[in-house]
């Protein structure tokens, strides 16, 4: 598996595991466990979750998923804007690690910007350094100014996970440039877009069957193209994480890219930092 590094140095695998409306039925929660320790065992080892997915329930699902294994699996969660204070963030943080059952994960990020202010909410997440809670922070949902607000904190921050794929190219503009420039990897959510649209057109289907894969392959294989992407595609189904796993080692040619290119195109302007 190709790795991504991040600014203090650490190796995570370029395509990852998302956790995204895992959680939300009990009877669900064997399988989709079951599908993220497969993903562990075929290197997907990164696996993203969030307070916010299912009131708590996703990273209930992690924990059953890394149980007896925490050193195959590289934790990485998210705080709501409302709880990224001094006050509300080491609770926040507390029930999130007791949820997952482990006493440290491994990126804790700021789901969304909101009220409270940047500078504080990058205090709370060294108190929770400094505590040994959280092994590195980062954001998420932020555009470049906002990035800008963390100042002199910006060389910290581990990564920004965002929303990147074919069909929301915004960040290729000036957001994946800015990060890139400064050594901090771009993690792309919904990187195959969401409820299947995406994935039924023509042009994406056709570079698909040269490549004798299936277009949500392709759509994996473009997100992760480029130098300092994480993919974190989610995924319950047994043939669904192999078929995740395997688009890692497709390589999209030049005709494939001007092809993707033309029903797709590449930003010539700034949009506005799409978020679903």
């Amino acid at each position: 598996m190709r790795t991504v590094r991040l600014p203090d140095g650490t190796e995570v695998p370029a395509l990852g595991q998302g956790t995204w409306h895992m959680g939300e039925r009990g009877s669900d929660r064997r399988a989709e466990a079951a599908a993220l320790r497969l993903g562990l065992d075929l290197g997907m080892t990164l696996v993203d979750t969030a307070e916010m997915y299912a009131d708590g329930g996703a990273e209930e699902v992690v924990r059953e998923a890394i149980a007896g294994r925490r050193n195959d699996a590289f934790l990485v969660s998210k705080v709501y804007p409302h709880n990224a204070s001094r006050a509300r963030m080491a609770r926040s943080c507390e029930a999130s690690l007791r949820r997952m059952g482990v006493e440290s994960m491994d990126l804790y990020l700021l789901h969304w910007s909101g009220s409270v202010p940047i500078a504080e909410t990058v205090e709370a997440f060294e108190r929770l350094h400094e505590a040994g809670k959280i092994r590195r922070w980062g954001v998420s949902n932020l555009d470049v100014d906002e990035l800008e607000e963390l100042g002199a904190a910006l060389p910290d921050c581990a990564v920004d996970q965002v929303l990147y794929n074919l069909d929301a190219r915004g960040p290729e503009f000036d957001l994946i440039p800015f990060c890139r420039d400064r050594g901090m990897p771009v993690m792309a959510y919904s990187p195959v877009g969401q409820g299947g649209a995406l994935l039924r057109n023509a042009a994406l289907r056709q570079v698909a069957e040269r490549h004798g894969a299936t277009p949500a392959q392709v759509a994996l294989a473009f997100t992760l193209r480029g130098e300092g992407i994480i993919a974190i595609p989610k995924a319950a189904d047994p043939a669904h994480v192999r078929q995740n796993a395997s688009a890692a080692e497709i390589v999209l040619t030049e005709d494939d890219m001007r092809e993707l290119d033309a029903t797709f195109p590449p930003p010539k302007r700034k949009r506005s930092l799409a978020m679903l």
